[in-house]
């Protein structure tokens, strides 16, 4: 019986040391913002205006003094499902391959590289030189609102928006927050500007990230945790002499038995 004991504790020890040597992090490298004293950050960042692009799908509703002269603007041509929207299916404007949106009486209408805003006003125009409707108000608004988390988070995952505002400490926290082995002074934000993909690295250590211009994130970006050399080292480790220690576990096993018996 005191053998039967001797045997379990020694293999409850092995597992444990072999755990606790694959799972070693520096706690300074698990934690956000060290260093960081207490004090008042002046919140001067203002959220990027997304510009629209090809592929984007618009919502735009149209009201006026008349529901019914106004109902015809409010037929998407184009319905598609959105990533991590409530209903699979989602309507909307497609901006096309020209960038550009077909709406109802007015055609084709340039959206590409416009503002929400730009897009309204010229919308509104359009609508009042014809005089289709009067005093016409119109809603714009990303239903592909979206930004993708990838790497040393719990949960990996795409992101949808509909508030069309999230900062990257939002979208790491909505991704499961970033795992022991994530740097935390080297996240990836990638996002595309002018047709061209531009890569960010930032601190989540250093209250710079506070004012930074990556702060809130656009539409599409990517955001990436890489592993810090404590999780490198750790999955090498892993690979390497989980193998072995499962074989020594089982030959102390054998060998225990032998001696009971």
């Amino acid at each position: 019986m005191e053998l039967m004991k001797t045997r379990r504790n020694v293999f409850f020890l092995l597992i444990f040391s072999a755990f606790v040597t694959s799972s070693c992090v520096n706690t300074r490298q698990a934690t956000y913002f060290n260093g960081v004293n207490d004090g008042t950050v002046i919140d001067n960042i203002p959220v990027p205006e997304q510009v629209i692009q090809k592929n984007d799908l618009l919502s735009i509703a149209v009201s006026s003094l008349s529901a019914d002269a106004s109902a015809p603007f409010n037929s998407p041509n184009y319905a598609a499902q959105v990533p991590g929207a409530t209903n699979n299916i989602t309507s909307g404007y497609l901006v096309n391959a020209n960038g550009e949106i077909q709406f109802p009486f007015l055609g084709n209408i340039k959206a590409e590289g416009l503002t929400k805003e730009q897009l309204k006003n010229d919308i509104i125009k359009k609508i009042l030189a014809q005089e289709l409707l009067k005093d016409p108000i119109l809603n714009i608004r990303f239903l592909n609102f979206r930004v993708t988390v990838l790497g040393e988070v719990k949960n990996p995952t795409v992101i949808n928006v509909p508030s069309e505002k999230i900062s990257l400490l939002e979208a790491i926290g909505l991704a499961g927050d970033l795992t022991l082995y994530a740097r935390r002074d080297n996240v990836l934000v990638i996002r595309e500007e002018a047709g061209k993909k531009v890569v960010k690295r930032i601190d989540l250590n250093s209250n710079e990230l506070l004012n930074s211009p990556y702060y809130y994130l656009r539409s599409n970006d990517v955001v990436y945790a890489e592993p810090n050399k404590a999780g490198v080292a750790a999955s090498n480790r892993s690979q390497q002499w989980v193998p072995a220690v499962l074989s020594g576990l089982s030959l102390v096993t054998i060998i225990l038995d032998r001696i009971i018996k």
